[in-house]
């Protein structure tokens, strides 16, 4: 809690706020107070009055969030009227109905550009007026910061091109979607990129979410898991290149032609403007795949620019493309590692998931025998044989690598180990590591469950008040098991990154409890986790009965960011249009928690 300096009139504001969204629950609101300093009115107060007076005012009556932060329009009116209403379903029956819908839009939009006879140009997310017009909305989020105001983002590409321009013979996949396809670009979505690595060990998970295509008209359908439900994202082909177009590219053109070239713009855009290579952002290995740079595309529209997606964790993007759960895992509170290794790791791609990362409290990235620090990758592999117990990691930037034990030409490798693991050494990012060295050298796991269809998902959206102290709320929430058996619990809040500089002020921690319905003490509680905010979860076998979830929920402000209200106010005229498609994210997270009505 922070204290503004007061003003003449010896006041100074404190601001309390909470909005917070859970699978078990929603929490918000937004509470302005007033404080008054001892003046000579009230200077005789005694000590106990003058301390019941000052926290007094950090409660109000009146407390709330905006719920509207663009004006009415009828597309919001008709999402409110068909919003969520939290009910039980299988995980298949979310995704099955996200994925209709895509296909619908997708065939929809194929038959009106056969009829016109055009490629489908994405009017919401149009790379190339954005470039050229200098607008950056695709590229950069709203600021919300204070001070001046901020400086373009470190993207800069030069050139936008379709996907046919650019590959000589494109394919959406070539041999199926594989880790070894990916290599990151330009953007700092490692996290996204090492959760598709981990995918990729299970190729049916990719192409669940991407559903739908034609590759001849320019239009792709991918679905992502957003806030407990699944969702649909539909974008044209074109992409950012690294180099400009040759009548563009000025001093290369100039350069070009004066070595006496037959076909100076042809032998350019071979060199510079064609392949996989040329891309500036997320790119394949294979010259002509093209499923990573829409993937990634389409997921950074979904969140409103590819400066939205920049930084993050690996276990929220399999949460994202999966509908699964994550849970952060640290080596140094691992109970039994014998048990990690068996009924965890040894299970890998089978009922989890696995990403790993290191150097988590440095400021800045260094590197540990090769593992980069403060940045993620993909668990592949596990294996137990000959008494030795080793793990394959993936890098997504496909290069740098572990240089310890088991390393590429250490003395650990036999042309018989290299043909059991079935291992080549090359800089291609792929390493294996000892399970020893592995709890060693990392830190931290995001270990993410995954549902098939014998689950069944129960979801309900609230909203509270957050009081001053943190402290379990009235409000609390209630179900029962009909049998014995196993249970995920998960407290989340809306994602924010689809919201980028409208989040507000305030940040807040999670916390809940779980009670057996008559029995004072509980049956577990939530452990805080040191990096993921978004939600927190507990599994654990539960026996038949009624069960209670109480909730905690602290609010943190931090006076570097500026209030909803003056983000609005700073980009209504610069960046309307900017502005409008992030509020309209904005509002429809959170239709998920009401069924209020909008602009009445």
């Amino acid at each position: 809690m922070s204290v503004l300096p007061p003003d003449a009139a010896s006041e100074a504001e404190y601001y309390l706020g909470a909005q917070d969204n859970a699978i078990a629950q929603t929490i918000m609101a937004e509470v302005p107070v007033t404080v008054s300093l001892p003046t000579k009115k009230n200077k005789q107060q005694t000590p106990q009055q003058a301390i019941d007076e000052f926290w007094a005012k950090f409660t109000t009556k009146a407390p709330g969030k905006a719920t509207t932060v663009i004006p009415s329009n009828e597309y919001v009116e008709r999402v409110a009227r068909r919003a969520s209403k939290a009910v039980g379903t299988t995980t298949q029956a979310s995704y099955d109905e996200a994925a209709a819908v895509c296909k619908a839009k997708v065939a929809k939009i194929v038959k009106e550009c056969r009829r016109v006879n055009q490629k489908y140009r994405d009017p919401h997310f149009d790379l190339e007026l954005d470039l050229k017009w200098g607008d950056r909305d695709t590229l950069e989020s709203l600021s919300n910061t204070k001070g001046e105001k901020k400086p373009e983002s470190g993207f800069h590409p030069k050139s936008v091109k379709r996907v046919t321009d650019v590959f000589d013979a494109p394919k959406f996949y070539i041999d199926g979607p594989t880790a070894n396809d990916v290599r990151q670009g330009r953007d700092g979505d490692c996290w996204l990129l090492a959760a598709l690595c981990t995918l990729s060990n299970k190729p049916s998970l990719i192409e669940r979410v991407c559903v739908a295509r034609d590759e001849q008209v320019g239009v792709y359908g991918f679905v992502f898991h957003r806030d407990g439900e699944w969702i649909s994202e539909i974008i044209d082909d074109k992409l950012f290149l690294t180099k400009p177009d040759f009548d563009e590219s000025v001093l290369e053109r100039l350069l070009w032609e004066d070595r006496e070239r037959v076909d100076s713009e042809e032998q350019y855009r071979k060199a510079y403007q064609s392949g996989s290579g040329a891309l500036y952002f997320a790119q394949c290995e294979q010259a002509n795949e093209t499923w990573l740079p829409l993937l990634e595309k389409a997921y950074a529209k979904a969140h409103g620019d590819y400066e939205a997606i920049e930084g993050g964790f690996t276990g929220e993007g399999i949460e994202d493309l999966t509908g699964g759960v994550t849970t952060e895992l640290y080596t140094t509170d691992i109970l039994d590692k014998e048990y990690f290794w068996k009924e965890e790791l040894m299970k890998v791609n089978d009922q989890f998931l696995f990403g790993c990362s290191t150097g988590m409290w440095r400021p800045v990235w260094g590197e540990r025998k090769g593992i980069v620090e403060l940045h993620a990758y993909s668990v592949m592999r596990a294996v137990e044989m000959d008494g030795q117990r080793l793990v394959l990691l993936k890098n997504p930037w496909g290069k740098y690598e572990w240089t310890g034990a088991w390393s590429d030409g250490s003395k650990e490798w036999t042309a018989d180990w290299l043909k059991k693991l079935d291992h080549r050494f090359g800089d291609d990012g792929n390493f294996w590591i000892s399970y020893d060295d592995l709890l060693r050298k990392y830190q931290a796991f995001d270990r993410t469950r995954l549902f098939g269809d014998d689950w069944k998902v129960t979801q309900i959206w609230t909203t509270v008040s957050v009081p001053w102290t943190f402290d379990y709320h009235d409000t609390y929430f209630t179900f029962s098991l009909a049998k014995t058996g196993p249970v995920v619990l998960v407290l989340s809040q809306l994602d924010d990154r689809y919201y980028r500089g409208l989040e507000g002020q305030y940040r807040f921690e999670l916390n809940f409890r779980l009670h057996k319905k008559g029995q004072e003490d509980y049956v577990v509680r939530s452990i805080a986790p040191y990096r993921h905010t978004r939600s927190i979860n507990v599994e654990l076998d539960l026996e038949a009965g009624e069960y209670i979830v109480l909730m905690k929920v602290n609010a943190t402000r931090d006076l570097d960011i500026l209030p909803i209200e003056e983000v609005i106010r700073n980009y209504a005229r610069d960046r309307r249009d900017k502005l409008v498609a992030v509020g309209m994210s904005y509002v429809l997270s959170l239709l998920l928690i009401s069924n209020y009505q909008i602009g009445l």
